[in-house]
């Protein structure tokens, strides 16, 4: 680990942090938010163990360097395949590696893994022990408060408390139920009550413990109010994608710093990484698809888009097009 990498690390790197998005937080959608912000932790989309194992290793887990901290998160239920994961993923020196015991998709439930893992805990604790086993990086948990008919105020503290007994000292807790019956992805996500209250308790209840909130966070004002009521990290999810120049520049005065790039200035610092991309035979639209939300709210915003989402996906497409949807926002190359 390089001095620069252990200083970021060591100063609270999960007071904000970009939740894992399968489809959406991608390699190039994680340099494009690192432009925005220098501590905010990031993390991959989750991973299968099996897919680590059996697939294409450097496409699942290679990363920029600039990423930093970055986070891999894990899905499985097999503590033997993901110590092998993890095993594996150790070469390309994640700052962490998280278990997903949250996600409620019907994939995620086909395999007993993601939400389903809230009802067997003791599963969970043989699973992180594994990974840790295999890790030079911190394991941690990402969960639900609970799942189903489960009354949340008695699972999530018993599951914690398994789950920090075989060595996590930091869960990232969604404050919603998953249902996995009845109720789809995006259901899962808006449906469910939010409990900010019980995340709060169980920060009360494990002082020794990192506990960061995930869950209807919208904006970096109700990440710092989060954070003054005693918990040690909130995580931004689909406000940091559809918004984030509102969601994450300025993240960095959490840590005392400045207050950031403005958006041009991200635009202008995204041209050299997508040069690089296009010349290795990528594609436009594989990075401006993650940068669609960038103006939201501003003048122009709606150009921006439409010249972006248009064009992007064109044969030959390239920075000329990047410098036109500048253009509708005010900027000319």
């Amino acid at each position: 680990m390089t001095q620069a990498k252990a200083g970021l690390l060591g100063q609270g790197s999960h007071r904000l942090s970009v939740a894992p998005m399968m489809d959406w937080t991608d390699r190039h959608c994680r340099y494009f938010h690192r432009l925005m912000t220098r501590r905010a932790m990031l993390y991959t989309e989750m991973v299968t163990a099996a897919a680590i194992l059996h697939g294409p290793k450097v496409r699942l887990l290679d990363f920029h360097p600039a990423e930093h901290p970055v986070a891999l998160q894990l899905g499985g239920a097999d503590p033997r395949e993901l110590a092998g994961a993890t095993r594996i993923a150790r070469a390309w020196g994640y700052d962490e590696i998280n278990l997903n015991c949250g996600c409620p998709s019907d994939r995620v439930q086909s395999g007993l893994f993601g939400a389903v893992l809230m009802e067997t805990p003791s599963l969970v604790a043989e699973c992180v022990r594994a990974m840790a086993a295999e890790s030079d990086v911190p394991v941690t948990v990402k969960c639900r408060i609970g799942v189903d008919a489960q009354i949340p105020a008695e699972v999530l503290p018993r599951f914690i408390e398994t789950a920090a007994a075989a060595g996590v000292g930091h869960f990232v807790i969604h404050a919603r139920k998953a249902w996995l019956r009845g109720l789809s992805p995006k259901e899962n996500r808006e449906i469910p009550p939010l409990d900010y209250p019980l995340v709060l308790e169980m920060k009360r209840r494990f002082p020794e413990l990192t506990i960061c909130l995930n869950g209807g966070v919208a904006s970096l004002e109700q990440a710092r109010e989060l954070l003054a009521r005693g918990l040690d990290g909130v995580m931004i999810g689909r406000a940091a994608y559809h918004d984030p120049g509102h969601a994450l520049i300025g993240a960095d005065a959490l840590w005392g710093e400045g207050d950031g790039p403005d958006r041009f200035a991200v635009v202008e610092a995204m041209k050299p990484y997508i040069e690089a991309h296009l010349a290795a035979g990528g594609r436009l639209h594989q990075v401006t698809r993650h940068m669609l939300g960038l103006f939201t709210g501003l003048p122009g915003a709606r150009g921006w888009r439409r010249v972006l989402s248009e064009g992007a996906s064109s044969p030959g497409a390239g920075l000329g097009l990047l410098d036109r949807a500048l253009e509708e926002v005010g900027m000319r190359s």
